[in-house]
């Protein structure tokens, strides 16, 4: 392996010896190949356990990806889309990376802005035009 560990992103890497990668057979069709190679690919990294990350990333990880991440703290990603254990391995550490980053990333607060005077009186304008349109379609009184 070239690298020692898996980047998340700039700040977290996660060592490859925290990983734990287990190969299995793969379902599905694939004739007599699918039922002699274990090709299907699952990492398995322990959060909990973790010394790639502080004490508040973890915290955003368990909330983040709380359903992902079982009692043990292990986040446990499956790959099993190609017929080859490496190409399913390395598909399974980027999609393990993947979800670590979005887990990690802090949303920027929404600052709370005034709608301008014309988008509240176009939305006015909206609103007295469709009130004229469903007052129109009512029942007209009979003419004597």
């Amino acid at each position: 392996m070239p690298d020692d560990a898996l980047t998340v992103n700039g700040r977290v890497r996660i060592p490859r010896g925290e990983l734990v990668v287990r190969a299995t057979r793969a379902g599905g069709p694939g004739g007599q190949h699918v039922n002699t190679s274990s090709t299907r690919v699952e990492v398995v990294w322990n959060v909990d356990r973790s010394e790639a990350i502080d004490a508040d990333e973890r915290a955003r990880l368990r909330a983040r990806l709380g359903s992902r991440i079982d009692s043990d703290g292990d986040l446990r990603v499956v790959s099993a889309e190609s017929r080859s254990q490496r190409r399913n391995r390395d598909h399974a550490e980027a999609r393990l990376a993947e979800m670590v980053r979005g887990a990690l990333v802090i949303p920027k607060r929404r600052r709370a802005t005034k709608p301008t005077r014309s988008s509240v009186e176009s939305r006015l304008d909206d609103k007295r035009r469709r009130s004229e349109t469903k007052r129109g379609r009512g029942r007209r009184p009979a003419d004597d």
